[in-house]
C-alpha cells in the first residue's frame, strides 16, 4: 500500500510542477464565493523542484519489487 501511495504523490508532484511551468500566476477565489480573492504567484524554482523530486520518488518506488500475496510462498522477513 505505500507504494501505490508514494507512487501516486509522484505523478502528483509531477503534474503540480507541470502546471507551474505552464501558468505564471493563479487566482485562488473563496469557497463560500464572497470575500476578497487572492494572487498565488509561484516562486521560480518551484516548478523543476517538484518535477524533479516527482521523478525521483517515481523512479524509486517504481523500481522495488512487487510482493506476492500468494499463500504459497514464503513471506520475506
Amino acid at each position: 500500500m505505500w507504494k501505490s501511495f508514494f507512487i501516486a504523490a509522484g505523478i502528483f508532484a509531477c503534474v503540480i510542477g507541470l502546471e507551474l511551468l505552464v501558468i505564471d500566476s493563479a487566482v485562488v477565489l473563496p469557497i463560500n464565493g464572497h470575500g476578497a480573492t487572492r494572487v498565488f504567484m509561484a516562486p521560480d524554482w518551484a516548478p523543476w523542484t517538484l518535477i524533479s523530486g516527482g521523478a525521483i520518488t517515481l523512479l524509486n518506488f517504481g523500481s522495488l519489487p512487487f510482493r506476492s500475496a500468494s499463500p504459497h510462498l514464503p513471506r520475506p522477513h
